[in-house]
C-alpha cells in the first residue's frame, strides 16, 4: 500500500502536523500528481487561523465545510504519478504546474470560464486538500499546465502569487491615462506584481511598503521609487510632485494600505485590491466622488489567464521574483517567519 505525508491542519489556530495516509488513486479523468515544489502564500496564514480580519474585533469564520485533517498549499508543481481511466495515460511522468483555481464546473461562472469566482469551488489547498504533502489529487487533467522551459520555482509560485499579481494588473492596462503606477505591499505576490509590471507597463514603477528591506529589494529590483508609507505628510508631498497615481494595486489590503491608496491617487485613477490582511476601509463619500476614483477587489485569475502568464514568462520578460527554497517538513517554522513579517520574497517547499 503507498502511502504519502502530508503536513496537515489539525486543529484551527494550532501548528501543522504530519500526517500518514494511503496514497488516492486517481477516478475518472483525476490525475494523481507528485509534489516537487509547493510555494507558501499569506492566505495558507489565514486559512490556519480559521477566519479572516473583518475589523473592531469581528471575524469572518472560514472553516464552514472543512473537514480536519486538511492540507494547506495552493502554489504546486511536480510530476504527474498517475491518472485516472478517462484522463491520457501519457501524461505519466510529465512536469507539471497546477492550477489550484478549480470550480464546481456547473454553475454560471464556471460555464462562462470564471471558475475562480465560483461559490462552491473546490480550490486546491483551500477547499479540497492541496500541496503541502507528497502527492495531491487534481480534480481534472485541464488543470495541469506544461511549464517547460521555465524553473520549476517560478512555475510553482506563477500559479498563485503570479496568476493574483498578473489578473490585478491586467485589470489596470486598458485604461487611458498610464502616467505612473504604484505597487502597496512587497510581501511573495507584490514583488511578483513588480517583476510583472515591468514587463506589462511602460512607465516608471514606484511601490511603498513598511519594511525597509523589502524596499531595498525592490528598488534593486526594478522599481524606480520606494515610500515608506509612515513617513511623515508623505501623502501631501506625493501629490505635490506627482499629482497622484493613475495605477495603484493594493497588495496589503487593510484600512492603512487602503488609507494610503486613496490618499494618493490621482483624480480619475483606479485602485485593484488584492491583498487579504484584513480590517476596515472607509472613507467620506464626497472624496470618492470628487476624486471620481474607480476601487474593484480582486483575487486569484481564470485559468486562461494562467495560461497567458506561462507564455509571457517563457518569452523571457519576467524576471523571477525574489525566493528561497526551504523544506517541507520545516514548514510550520515558515509560516511562523512569515507571520512574523520575516520573509522577504517567496518561500518555497520542497520534497
Amino acid at each position: 500500500m503507498a502511502l504519502m505525508r502530508r503536513q496537515s491542519l489539525v486543529k484551527f489556530d494550532a501548528p501543522l502536523c504530519e500526517t500518514i495516509v494511503e496514497t488516492p488513486k486517481p477516478q475518472g479523468r483525476e490525475v494523481l500528481v507528485r509534489v516537487e515544489r509547493c510555494g507558501l502564500c499569506h492566505s495558507d496564514l489565514h486559512i490556519q487561523d480559521g477566519y479572516a480580519d473583518l475589523g473592531s474585533g469581528k471575524k469572518l469564520d472560514t472553516t464552514k465545510g472543512m473537514t480536519l485533517p486538511f492540507t494547506l498549499g495552493h502554489e504546486i508543481a511536480g510530476v504527474v504519478e498517475a491518472v485516472g481511466p478517462d484522463a491520457p495515460g501519457e501524461l505519466v511522468g510529465s512536469k507539471t504546474a497546477v492550477f489550484p483555481w478549480i470550480g464546481c464546473g456547473q454553475c454560471r461562472d464556471c460555464l462562462n470560464d470564471d471558475e475562480n469566482l465560483c461559490v462552491r469551488n473546490r480550490f486546491l489547498g483551500v477547499a479540497i486538500d492541496g500541496g503541502f504533502s507528497s502527492h495531491v489529487l487534481v480534480p481534472d487533467v485541464k488543470y495541469l499546465l506544461d511549464y517547460d522551459p521555465l524553473p520549476i520555482n517560478q512555475a510553482a509560485t506563477l500559479m498563485c502569487s503570479g496568476a493574483t499579481a498578473y489578473g490585478a494588473l491586467k485589470r489596470l492596462v486598458d485604461r487611458k491615462r498610464q502616467r505612473n503606477l504604484l505597487l502597496i505591499g512587497l510581501g511573495g505576490v507584490g514583488m511578483m506584481g513588480l517583476s510583472l509590471a515591468k514587463a506589462m507597463f511602460k512607465q516608471d514603477i514606484s511601490v511603498a511598503d513598511i519594511n525597509p528591506a523589502a524596499r531595498d529589494t525592490a528598488l534593486k529590483n526594478g522599481a524606480t521609487t520606494a515610500y515608506d508609507p509612515t513617513e511623515p505628510d508623505l501623502i501631501k508631498r506625493i501629490m505635490k510632485e506627482t499629482g497622484g497615481f493613475d495605477a495603484i494595486v493594493d497588495f496589503a489590503g487593510n484600512d492603512k494600505s487602503m488609507g494610503f491608496a486613496t490618499g494618493v491617487v490621482a483624480r480619475g485613477g483606479k485602485i485593484v485590491v488584492s491583498g487579504l490582511m484584513g480590517g476596515t476601509f472607509s472613507m467620506p463619500m464626497v472624496n470618492w466622488i470628487y476624486k471620481r476614483m474607480t476601487i474593484e477587489g480582486f483575487m486569484t485569475g481564470t485559468l486562461n489567464e494562467a495560461k497567458e502568464l506561462l507564455e509571457l514568462a517563457r518569452a523571457g520578460t519576467i524576471a523571477p521574483a525574489p525566493m528561497q527554497e526551504q523544506p517541507m517538513a520545516d514548514v510550520q517554522k515558515w509560516i511562523d517567519e512569515l507571520r512574523a513579517g520575516h520573509v522577504v520574497g517567496r518561500v518555497v517547499l520542497t520534497n
